[in-house]
């Protein structure tokens, strides 16, 4: 008797969920693929913040009044207005109002996107080579909104080169980042139902290695931001992950055939892969 086209599809998918062959890598943005420079680093989207706590709160303030590395955004809008006196349930009511009122100065001004900002050393190669893998599928979690992470990627010319359909976690999703890791993996889930071999989540600082393992993902760890190479590493050992997932931890993203083999696949002649003996 013929085998029908829905019995083959399943088939298909019993095997693809059973011998799954891709690798799922999601990226932080800034100080991991992009880093601030000048006397106006990050300059739209601190204007954001700026912009969005005097128009909803009347707060002329900015958010750089405490330290930001590795806050999601709405952990940032929650601290830095507490800082200028406003309580937390009140900013916490008024969330999805702050996050809509960056997000239209954003979009408004993104012709001020590039400034600022650059791609750190090696990105767009490494990015270029992950987009002709046939094995691997990546986006983003990072703390900046879904929009804005979005439009930094379009303004600095490499959104094209991620996954379509676009795909990650986000800082309007979420101020904790392990929850945003693991809800990048179920998005991916959706356009990729075979499952994967491996995940990574790639990061500059402690925060994005403990959302790693909290996700039950591979922690790759690159020296780019102010976190050094034993920050990095030491928050690796003190995550209690179970199964435990390691950490590796590179200076940066320039060396793309280490890069490769430290999610298991490395790059050969007529695009053929294997898993990295050394992982």
């Amino acid at each position: 008797m013929d085998t029908s086209l829905d019995e083959i599809q399943c088939l298909q998918e019993e095997e693809a969920m059973a011998n799954p062959r891709l690798v799922l890598i999601t990226f932080d943005v800034d100080g991991t693929l992009i880093r601030s420079i000048g006397d106006k680093a990050n300059h739209l989207h601190k204007r954001a913040f700026a912009h969005a706590f005097l128009e909803v709160f009347g707060i002329s303030g900015n958010c750089d009044v405490l330290p930001c590395h590795g806050k999601t955004d709405q952990m940032i809008i929650l601290d830095s207005l507490e800082y200028y006196g406003i309580p937390r349930p009140r900013v916490q009511a008024k969330m999805k109002e702050v996050m809509v009122s960056m997000v239209n100065y954003f979009r408004e001004n993104r012709r001020d996107i590039g400034k600022g900002l650059e791609l750190l050393p090696g990105v767009r190669n490494l990015l270029e080579t992950l987009s002709s893998h046939p094995d691997v599928v990546f986006g983003l979690v990072t703390g900046n909104l879904v929009e804005i992470g979005w439009m930094k990627m379009e303004g600095l010319g490499v959104r094209h080169l991620f996954t379509r359909p676009n795909f990650g976690g986000f800082g309007s999703d979420h101020w904790n980042r392990g929850e945003l890791v693991n809800l990048a993996a179920r998005r991916a889930s959706k356009s990729f139902p075979g499952g994967f071999k491996l995940r990574a989540h790639v990061g500059d600082t402690p925060a994005d290695v403990r959302a790693a393992h909290f996700g039950q993902a591979l922690a790759i760890g690159v020296c780019t931001g102010v976190f050094s190479n034993n920050d990095l590493e030491s928050s690796g050992r003190e995550c209690r992950a179970i199964p435990p997932f390691p950490t590796i931890v590179f200076p940066n993203l320039a060396n793309n055939n280490n890069f490769l083999c430290a999610v298991g696949l490395c790059a050969f002649k007529q695009n053929q892969t294997q898993i990295c003996p050394n992982f």
